[in-house]
Order: C-alpha cells, then structure tokens, then sequence
C-alpha cells in the first residue's frame, strides 16, 4: 500500500527544503566551521530552491509521465529557477559585494550591510537538481 499521491504532491517541496537545507548547512559546517550559521540563507550547496521545483517536476515526471503537459510545465518552471539562480540572484550578490567594498572603503564600515550570497555557481545548482530528482524517485516508489 503506497501514499496517497494527493497527500505527497504538496508535502514533497517542504520535504525537499528540508532535506535541501540540511545538506547545505552540512556543507557548510564542514568548510566553515563555527561560521555555518552566518551562511544559512540563499547561496552554496546545494541549490534549495532548485531542490524544491524540481523534487516535484520528477515526481511528475515519473509518476504521471515524461510525455505529460503537466512535466513539461514542471520542466519550464525548474528552468526558470535554474537560469535565475546563476543569472540574476548571483548578479544581484556579485552587486551586493561591490556596494560593500565602497561602503568600507568610502564611510568605513566594518560589517558587510548587504547580504552578498544570493545566487548559485552551476555545480549548486546541479547540485540543487540531483536532491530534487533523488527526492523526486523515492516519492514515485513511496506512491506505488
């Protein structure tokens, strides 16, 4: 007896953040040390929001059909998440870091006041993909 599907479809993105988060500040921990709680938030490994779009996008995609309108939409909404990522979320960091450099330089601030870890490198991103496909199968075997 699997799990209702109407019960896992909406439980898998929530599923996935938290698998997704957990990863990260794992890695984290293990390249920063102590620092890993500075660095949870948007950025590094893996990708969470690609994590979420795409646990769900798989799960369609192997539980109703690779050919389905439905995966193709899911597919369409993971690129999206995907090409904002590495485009303008690490567009917006890459600012982020400049403003702060000037804000240092010119009024001499000590502490960063913006964020500068927004966006994703692709191996974050890919990263990102290969939890939410991961997440995406074993929600397929756990349906039935």
């Amino acid at each position: 007896m699997g799990i209702n599907a109407g019960l896992l479809y909406p439980a898998l993105p929530f599923i996935a953040w938290l698998v997704s988060g957990t990863l990260k500040y794992a890695v984290n921990r293990m390249l920063h040390g102590q620092d890993a709680r500075k660095l949870i938030g948007n950025g590094g490994f893996p990708s969470t929001h690609t994590s979420v779009v795409s646990s769900v996008a798989m799960l369609i995609g192997f539980h109703e059909g690779w050919g389905t309108p439905m995966f193709g939409l899911a597919v369409a909404l993971t690129y999206i998440v995907m090409i904002d990522a590495v485009g303008i979320r690490r567009a917006v960091g890459d600012n982020a870091k400049r403003l702060n450099k000037l804000t240092r330089e010119i009024a001499g601030a000590s502490e960063p006041a913006l964020r500068e870890r927004q966006g994703h490198t692709r191996p974050e991103v890919l990263g990102g993909l290969g939890v939410g496909t991961l997440l995406g199968w074993v929600a397929s075997l756990l349906i039935g």
